[in-house]
């Protein structure tokens, strides 16, 4: 028997670092800071939300939920997730169960990324 290799997925998020200066400017140091992290608490949740309603088959809250977190993350500037987040959409709304397993299994890998890269440090540059 054949060993089978286990291969780690690693992707590059973009984080528009812009957005996010945008957002200290405007608001100031500690206010951003304060907005920022719960932004990031509501991503969270709209993602647990929409990988629940996947693994549920609640094609119709996938499809909402993922609404939800795109905005979200587009208004952070979480580039990538939000892009994710229409793809897991998408696929829910074409009903195209195998594209959605796939798609949820990005989100789950980028948005876990995105939030821990932005928490760490929300004005730093992503590769």
């Amino acid at each position: 028997m054949a060993a089978i290799a286990q291969l780690a997925v690693e992707e590059r998020v973009l984080i528009d670092k812009q957005r996010l200066e945008t957002i200290v400017t405007e608001l100031g140091e500690t206010v951003a800071s304060q907005v920022i992290g719960l932004a990031l608490e509501q991503l969270a949740l709209a993602m647990n939300r929409t990988l629940a309603a996947a693994g549920e088959g609640e094609l119709a809250d996938v499809v909402a939920d993922a609404d939800r977190l795109s905005r979200l993350a587009w208004q952070l500037g979480l580039v990538t997730l939000a892009g994710v987040a229409i793809d897991v959409g998408s696929s829910a709304e074409q009903r195209d169960l195998g594209a959605l397993g796939a798609t949820c299994a990005r989100l789950h890998r980028i948005g876990s990324q995105c939030l821990t890269r932005i928490w760490d440090d929300p004005t730093q540059e992503a590769n």
